[in-house]
């Protein structure tokens, strides 16, 4: 029995006793009590009553791989090589890392209900609560070099937000990695943002080519409201702005965005999405906070270039910043 199946069992809205429960799963009832205590520990609540039995108090929308392959284009169909839908992992890109020293990987894509010791960029640990998230990690083989896959983050970020757009929000683009919501839910910009999702690249091979890129998105769609207060920025979730937009859905509409992307992006490089992000840019013209280790620098954000680099103008004139250990971040 896993924590997942439990969970599957329980968010059918009807009340389960424990008996009931054990019998399905093949397991005694002190083992399913042990694992219903579980499901407080991931802040996930239930209702029991009495004669009555256990029940999840909200409902949870799991993550169907059949449905997500099924809502699939034809092209995005014939890139993905194979689904992996996983109840917990330390980290989804770290499982599709170990799939290519495997001599796999290419074309894989793993969503996970829950990860414990995701990363984010500059080493930050990403940690989230059970199904509130689209956790989505994917792996090509590039046979170009490093210098090929400039901006290849940022587009990740421009296919998100076109996804988005079709359902009616207002995403922002940060640079380098971060796609952004307003925090008003009518769409305005006025409060300012929240962050909507994370994005993480992570190259291997030779740097000259072929390499190996397996790609990282952590993407908010319903996050209570007790584990926002442990997020020290302001968040924003998919449900604020569109309730009805499933996880499973978005899903699907990603991984046709996203691996049409993939298939395209050695030949046509991030130039084919400058416009599209700079369209998305939430800061430009605007001060920002440029930070670099110890150093902070407030400048004005330009556009980003066909190599995905960020302009901005300083008191010592104008300057080109080019990723590694660099954050942006706007000022109020």
């Amino acid at each position: 029995m896993t924590i997942g199946e439990l969970i599957r069992l329980l968010s059918d809205g009807e009340f389960h006793s424990g008996q009931q429960l054990g019998e399905k799963l093949g397991v005694s009832r002190a083992a399913v009590w042990k694992q219903l205590r579980k499901l407080e520990d991931l802040g996930i609540a239930m209702e029991a009553v009495k004669g009555q039995g256990y029940r999840l108090a909200q409902p949870l929308e799991l993550l169907d791989g059949p449905s997500i392959v099924s809502a699939l284009g034809p092209d995005a169909r014939h890139l993905l090589t194979r689904l992996f839908v996983e109840d917990t992992l330390p980290s989804s890109n770290e499982f599709l890392r170990e799939r290519f020293r495997q001599g796999a990987g290419h074309g894989e894509v793993c969503l996970v209900e829950q990860q414990s010791a995701g990363r984010g960029r500059r080493g930050r640990v990403w940690t989230t609560p059970w199904g509130r998230t689209l956790m989505c990690s994917i792996g090509w083989r590039f046979e170009s070099g490093v210098v090929a896959l400039e901006g290849l983050s940022l587009a990740i970020g421009v296919v998100l937000a076109q996804v988005l757009e079709r359902h009616g929000l207002r995403p922002a683009l940060k640079w380098p990695n971060d796609v952004l919501l307003p925090k008003d839910p009518q769409g305005s910009a006025s409060q300012g943002y929240g962050k909507l999702a994370g994005i993480l690249v992570e190259i291997s091979g030779d740097a000259a080519g072929p390499c190996e890129v397996v790609l990282g998105m952590g993407i908010n769609v319903d996050l209570p409201e007790e584990f926002r207060a442990t997020i020290d920025q302001p968040v924003a979730c998919v449900h604020d702005h569109a309730q009805g937009l499933t996880r499973n859905r978005l899903a699907a509409e990603l991984l046709d965005g996203l691996l049409a992307m993939l298939a395209g992006f050695e030949e046509q490089r991030f130039a084919a999405w400058q416009y599209a992000w700079n369209r998305l840019h939430a800061f430009a013209g605007c001060e920002v906070e440029v930070i670099r280790g110890e150093r902070h620098d407030i400048m004005v954000a330009g556009e980003v270039d066909d190599s995905g680099n960020l302009w901005v103008r300083g008191d010592g004139g104008h300057e080109r910043l080019v990723g590694g250990e660099i954050s942006v971040r706007g000022r109020p």
